[in-house]
């Protein structure tokens, strides 16, 4: 049994519920912006050394709770750890970004791909229960996955790229292989977050953060027809609670529409959306989140109180909205500057509510 809520302003938030504030909270907020997030870091050794032990997940998913009063946690852990259960060997050099030392680019490949044992990702679902446990009830905390689409596109590049050129060049010369990576990926990621929410994640996040690389017509057939498949297997509900869902598109701006017709209560937009004319779009289909350019964190206290009043406004006093960045924080962000946006927010949004009651 966990501790019950005592601010559910989020789960509210996603339900498209009343809230007295906008509840906020930043993709990669815990990481290396925050010196102590570095300290244990360095204890752990490496990046896997951190994520894989339960105590250091832990922490470091605390860490910004501790300095800023956030609506709600993240798991700290990575999207590849996935593929890198399905024997793919994820490893990350210092400055370098996730690499795995196998690729999959071809039939004998692809072949050899399947559902992981979730046996394997143990220390993931330790870590959301070690966390849920060490939150007590404070905020929630949201599970995450790369969707389908995000994974595939690390398993055939073997790492980042600039400009996708091999699985671009996989999808169109051999959808049929690709069409099998996505639907393995697709069965493994709903697998992996319907663990999440066993271990105690209250709501979960997929992130399709490289769908917007992909041409109309492929976006929809590569991406968001496997995003579909994993939601329709998600747990509705768990322990007697509704387990929400959120879908974030990088660049996906384009086919808000067509992301709000998922089975999802949330949807994530990156900066270059105007979040009124989402709002106007989805009506109350969806909870919208977002949308501050990450960006504005490098610019003056009074920038950022201005930039963020300026998300809140575009949205206007009205449910469904969870304040967020429009991509994960900058590794180089001020500290201080949270602060700042974390504060405006609060504040500007209670007032926007006063002023709506009169």
């Amino acid at each position: 049994m966990f501790a019950p809520l005592q601010n559910d302003t989020f789960l509210r938030a996603l339900r498209r519920q009343p809230t007295e504030h906008t509840p906020v909270w930043l993709m990669r907020q815990a990481g290396r912006y925050l010196p102590e997030y570095r300290a244990t870091r360095a204890t752990a050794g490496s990046f896997m050394g951190l994520a894989t032990n339960t105590d250091y997940a832990t922490e470091v998913t605390l860490q910004p709770l501790e300095r800023y009063p956030l609506d709600a946690a993240i798991l700290f852990s990575d999207i590849l750890t996935v593929p890198d259960a399905m024997g793919l060997g994820l490893s990350f050099a210092l400055g370098e970004g996730p690499k795995f030392a196998k690729v999959v680019r071809d039939e004998a490949a692809v072949a050899e791909l399947a559902v992981p044992d979730m046996d394997k990702l143990r220390y993931v679902f330790d870590a959301v229960t070690s966390i849920r446990n060490a939150l007590n009830g404070r905020v929630p905390l949201i599970g995450f996955s790369g969707s389908p689409w995000t994974l595939a596109c690390y398993m055939v590049e073997g790492g980042g790229s600039d400009d996708y050129r091999r699985v671009k060049s996989l999808m169109y010369s051999r959808p049929d292989l690709m069409h099998r990576i996505l639907a393995i990926n697709a069965d493994s990621v709903a697998a992996y977050l319907n663990a999440q929410i066993e271990a105690g994640a209250q709501a979960v996040m997929i992130f399709d953060s490289w769908g917007g690389v992909l041409a109309d017509g492929a976006f929809q057939e590569f991406s968001l027809a496997y995003t579909r498949r994993v939601l329709a297997q998600l747990k509705r509900e768990h322990d007697g609670a509704q387990i929400p869902r959120i879908v974030f598109t990088k660049g996906g701006g384009i086919w808000l529409d067509e992301i709000a017709d998922l089975d999802t209560d949330g949807i994530g937009l990156d900066w270059t959306m105007d979040l009124g004319k989402a709002r106007e779009r989805v009506g109350h289909k969806v909870a919208l989140q977002g949308n501050l350019d990450p960006n504005v964190l490098f610019a003056s206290p009074e920038q950022i109180d201005a930039q963020a009043c300026r998300v809140l406004d575009r949205f206007g006093a009205h449910p469904g909205h969870i304040f967020n960045l429009g991509h994960g924080i900058s590794q180089f962000t001020p500290p201080e500057s949270v602060t700042a946006l974390v504060e405006a927010v609060h504040r500007h949004s209670r007032a926007m509510r006063m002023d709506a009651s009169f």
